[in-house]
């Protein structure tokens, strides 16, 4: 459910412009027959940077984003708990008193874990996208998940539910649920990444190079940022150039990924 590099980011700056509706956030766009859902990381929506995001790709893809708050405004993680120590980048050192502090951090939360475990969040997402579709008659929605909203949003492509997804530095996850994504997929992959590593990125990839041929398999890329550790696309240090340019490159690739496929 959780990894010790879940347990640190960064705040961006920013105003926000979208609304609430019904506990959701929303940024509406001029293009109504497409939208995006953001599937946000362990933080929620008290975390700015969510809302951040999906103003601005609501902005640059000129169609509705929304972001639905499946943690029932009770996220496992509150904001002012971000530790914003390390890791900034790929390779950085966790070091035993930061393991330490991490088990201090994750035992007393353990409970509100249990009550975000996937039987219980997946609902709920399955929910609000019915709904939406419902209510706006969208033609096709897309959805990108970063974190624990990774996760999410890789149980959430087996089910045909959006036409798109991506998949940004995913939490703990299965090659089984990999196998089972149904739709065109891209991936977002940090360089160091406790939970996504190297051999489980490598086998999601050899799974959907295995199927290519086939028309619900149609389309997928994998794209790793050299230099990044978990979090860079929703929670990145941008005093670091390096790590400013993955987070830029990367909003790139997700906004490029949904003007081709919805």
């Amino acid at each position: 459910m959780s990894c010790e590099q879940c347990g640190q980011g960064y705040v961006m700056k920013g105003e926000t412009t979208g609304t609430m509706i019904d506990g959701a956030y929303y940024h509406e766009g001029p293009n109504k027959s497409r939208a995006v859902v953001l599937l946000t990381d362990i933080f929620g929506l008290p975390l700015v940077n969510c809302k951040l995001l999906a103003d601005r790709l609501s902005n640059e893809l000129q169609c509705d984003v929304w972001v639905p708050d499946y943690f029932t405004g009770g996220p496992p993680f509150k904001v002012e708990e971000l530790d914003p120590l390390v890791p900034h980048k790929a390779g950085d050192s966790i070091g035993f008193t930061r393991t330490l502090r991490f088990i201090a951090l994750i035992f007393p939360r353990l409970h509100r874990l249990f009550a975000n475990r996937a039987s219980v969040v997946d609902p709920k997402i399955d929910s609000f996208i019915a709904k939406i579709r419902d209510d706006k008659k969208y033609d096709k929605v897309g959805a990108v998940g970063y974190c624990f909203g990774g996760s999410a949003g890789i149980r959430l492509g087996s089910r045909s539910l959006v036409d798109s997804l991506v998949i940004a530095h995913p939490g703990i996850c299965t090659i089984e649920e990999i196998r089972a994504i149904k739709v065109p997929t891209a991936w977002v992959c940090a360089e160091d990444d406790s939970t996504f590593n190297a051999k489980i990125r490598e086998e999601a990839e050899r799974a959907f190079a295995s199927r290519k041929v086939k028309p619900e398999f149609k389309d997928y890329e994998f794209k790793v940022y050299k230099g990044t550790a978990h979090g860079f696309a929703a929670r990145p240090d941008l005093s670091l150039p390096e790590i400013c340019e993955a987070y830029e490159q990367a909003f790139e690739q997700t906004k490029t990924w949904f003007a081709k496929t919805l």
